[in-house]
């Protein structure tokens, strides 16, 4: 691989996965489009977390089940070696519980590896946008996903109905967050809605600072529980 620096309006990319044709498959769709530069690869946990610290990726696109160590438990290493990264997930697991564990330990989206090389390109620059993206095919899950990552406090009362922080929501913001829920972009939303996508990203911002969440996929797996 190239030790050439790659242009700084590239988004730089580590590759970690423990199946070579693949991990190789990947580095090569990637490659060809000038959006991107692959700086590293790597086919385990030890090895994804020195390449990271050497080369400080803006995503590493990285696998659940590796070798030794897997992708989850490494998470907490790759964020303390190179900190401005964001982690993508993706792995050809459907468990909703490696989700939650996925979502719990930082991962910023968790992508399944029947993706389409296009989406896979837009999820990645929407990354870096800093949306979480999860598959379609998980949407299902997210909802589980969810109460697994904020369990209610044993022996905790139930909150009254009128301190449910969703009713807080304008019903602009309800329109909006059944759009996250599907997984639109800001664009796709103010699109639909024929409005600004800055608009679209302050009533974002409404909705996660009146719902107490730090991210999209946070946000979306609320709306899954409302809507059904």
């Amino acid at each position: 691989m190239s030790t050439l620096a790659p242009p700084a309006s590239t988004i730089r990319v580590l590759v970690v996965d423990d199946h070579t044709l693949f991990r190789r498959g990947v580095i090569a769709l990637l490659s060809v489009d000038a959006r991107f530069s692959v700086v590293a690869e790597a086919g385990d946990a030890g090895e994804a977390t020195r390449r990271a610290a050497e080369t400080q990726p803006d995503i590493i696109l990285l696998d659940i089940h590796l070798p030794g160590v897997n992708g989850v438990d490494a998470l907490a290493g790759l964020k303390e070696v190179a900190p401005h990264s964001r982690v993508l997930m993706l792995t050809v697991s459907e468990d909703e519980r490696d989700l939650a564990a996925a979502l719990r330990a930082g991962a910023r989206g968790y992508l399944l590896k029947t993706v389409d090389s296009e989406v896979l390109a837009s999820v990645i620059q929407r990354t870096m946008a800093g949306e979480s993206i999860v598959s379609p095919e998980m949407t299902s899950k997210l909802v589980s996903a969810f109460q697994s990552l904020t369990p209610e406090p044993a022996g905790e009362a139930a909150a009254p109905a009128d301190a449910d922080p969703y009713l807080s929501l304008s019903p602009r913001e309800k329109e909006i967050l059944s759009h996250i829920a599907r997984g639109a972009s800001n664009k796709e939303i103010a699109r639909a809605l024929d409005i600004a996508e800055t608009t679209v990203k302050i009533h974002v911002q409404h909705i996660l600072r009146k719902l107490n969440l730090s991210s999209r996929v946070q946000a979306a797996v609320v709306a899954a529980g409302r809507l059904g």
